[in-house]
């Protein structure tokens, strides 16, 4: 019983408080407009050079010399180390060597066609006599003339010519098929020698831009060795071009659909917490970033800012926080954020009148820090501002005060 009672007192209180001339205690603010209402997407990274070089090993061996140290500028062209040349020496030694045996081969095969072309030549002009005293013994033969025996004579040299052509030429092939052969084998051999040139070669390492010695990774005397599939070489060293660098961070896959190459970017880093750099989104990822770890998360995509002014002084790898302006509204109405409500599926504000309020439908824009962009109310209009748990409870026609 005695429950009952106290229900029905703490109803009637409540009765009282929504209808009674007190009212309920709110906060309240008047609608007003903003000269710039300005919607922020916030993120962090770190700053790398725009153009940026990680130098390998093409060929494996000791480092013997290295002619750099970090923090360097180094220009184009430039020699950074060397590896052992020996072995590469030796190779391209070798293959040079081969290749000069293998171009006498060529000549003395190409001597060896010649020869076999003019005995050819000459099998032929034989072949073409025989024929001739081969017509001239038949018409004499027929005249009666010519003594059988000077007949089986001219028959038999005819043969004989046509023999030795048929020799003379599968002498003359066989020299050409000799002939192709070694300059094949000459191929061959010039591309073994190029290949070893450029081992050769490649034991000196140079840079392939300008720009500072920004990673040293190795130290002389230590071996390095070159990439192979699905094992990668030596990372040497890595030369920026430090004229021009970007903050690289990473947005939530809820901000990043605001955004657009050119938009302005205020960065700051926490090694110089005091200065502020501004910069252009100049690249925003196609594609979301590979997650680590076996659990859920937000997708975040990659975003490039340029900084812009004087950045020859920042280094790779130095942490930095980004605001990109995403949006701005001139001379826009706005309220707090925490004024604007959902109720019976429409957003909307509770607008004070005579003591008393009233949920007024509006439609919402940016967001700007703490504030929100309306429509549907006038400029000036007194609303409900808060608390915050009295905006959630609050029924049209409450008084408040």
């Amino acid at each position: 019983m005695g429950v009952g009672v106290l229900a029905a007192l703490g109803g009637a209180a409540v009765y009282a408080m929504r209808s009674g001339k007190s009212g309920i205690e709110v906060d309240t603010v008047k609608v007003s407009r903003v000269e710039a209402l300005q919607s922020f997407v916030t993120a962090s990274g770190e700053i790398v050079a725009t153009k940026y070089a990680d130098i390998g090993s093409a060929v494996m061996g000791r480092l013997v010399e290295l002619k750099v140290k970090e923090g360097e500028s180094v220009k184009a062209g430039q020699v950074l180390a060397r590896i052992d040349p020996v072995q590469a020496s030796s190779s391209a030694d070798a293959a040079a060597a081969s290749v000069g045996a293998l171009e006498a081969d060529a000549r003395a095969a190409a001597t060896q066609v010649r020869a076999a072309q003019a005995s050819l030549e000459e099998a032929r002009s034989r072949e073409k006599e025989a024929a001739a005293s081969w017509i001239r013994a038949q018409e004499l033969q027929r005249a009666g003339l010519l003594p059988q025996s000077e007949f089986d004579k001219a028959s038999m040299a005819g043969t004989t010519a046509a023999a030795q052509v048929a020799a003379a030429t599968a002498a003359f092939e066989r020299a050409q098929q000799a002939q192709a052969s070694a300059e094949r084998r000459i191929a061959q051999g010039q591309a073994e020698r190029t290949r070893a040139r450029d081992a050769l070669a490649k034991t000196e390492i140079t840079a392939p831009i300008d720009g500072v010695i920004t990673r040293l990774e190795v130290e002389q005397g230590e071996m390095v060795v070159m990439g192979v599939q699905n094992q990668p070489g030596t990372i040497l060293m890595t030369v920026s071009d430090l004229s021009s660098v970007n903050a690289e961070v990473k947005v939530a896959e809820a901000d990043v659909m605001r955004l657009s190459n050119n938009f302005p970017a205020t960065v700051t880093l926490e090694a110089l917490p005091s200065q502020k750099f501004t910069g252009r989104v100049v690249e925003i990822g196609a594609s979301a970033l590979p997650q680590i770890g076996t659990q859920a998360a937000a997708r975040e995509f990659r975003v490039k800012v340029r900084l812009e002014g004087a950045v020859a002084t920042l280094r790779p790898g130095l942490t930095c926080d980004t605001e990109i302006l995403a949006a701005e509204r001139k001379n826009a109405l706005a309220v707090p954020l925490q004024a604007v409500v959902e109720k019976d599926g429409q957003t909307g504000v509770f607008v004070v009148r005579d003591g008393a309020v009233e949920f007024t439908p509006v439609k919402t824009g940016i967001i700007g820090g703490l504030s929100i962009e309306v429509d549907g109310i006038a400029d000036g209009t007194e609303i409900v501002s808060g608390p915050f748990q009295t905006l959630r409870t609050l029924l049209n026609g409450d008084r408040v005060r």
